[in-house]
């Protein structure tokens, strides 16, 4: 039951991403809602999971953009990883965990992908796109706290599953 969650959520994000979010793009810069996850996921449940959704997001992302196949596997999998090295060591309520993670995991998750595009010899105008990778940070650091909370909702957590909590 569980799988199938976290199935629907992937699926709604990236339905999301392809309809509404070019709607709300400011000069072409939009949310990765998908990525949005993949953190969420890896914060809250570990990094085996993080990992695990990492691939399924970066998997539907690659069939969907038609891009570089496994360049997004690769990025939202490393993203997940890393996320989830943090989730016994944090307080999984505290507001600013999110933003500040997903700051970094859109940076990580930019200079990733530009490097391996580079290694793969594409030619990418280095300041647009770190430009692009900065602004897009922003972006999801606006709705990283709402995506965070869905998240924290469905993956079910009790106080007994998170140490950190206050008593």
């Amino acid at each position: 039951m569980r799988m199938l969650v976290w199935v629907l959520l992937l699926i709604a994000a990236l339905v999301l991403q392809a309809t509404l979010v070019p709607l709300i793009a400011v000069k072409g810069i939009r949310p990765d809602l998908l990525l949005l996850a993949v953190v969420s996921c890896g914060l809250l449940l570990g990094k085996e999971q993080g990992v695990g959704v990492g691939f399924f997001a970066g998997l539907l992302q690659d069939l969907a953009s038609g891009n570089i196949f496994g360049l997004n596997i690769l990025s939202k999998m490393a993203c997940g990883y890393m996320a989830g090295l943090l989730e016994r060591k944090v307080f999984k309520e505290n507001i600013l965990l999110p933003i500040l993670t997903i700051l970094l995991a859109t940076l990580f998750n930019g200079a990733l992908t530009v490097f391996l595009m580079l290694a793969f010899g594409y030619k990418l105008d280095l300041p647009s796109a770190a430009m692009n990778v900065a602004m897009t940070a922003l972006y999801n650091a606006l709705l990283a706290v709402p995506m965070h909370r869905m998240v924290y909702s469905l993956a079910g957590i009790t106080p007994a599953d998170n140490p950190g909590a206050r008593k």
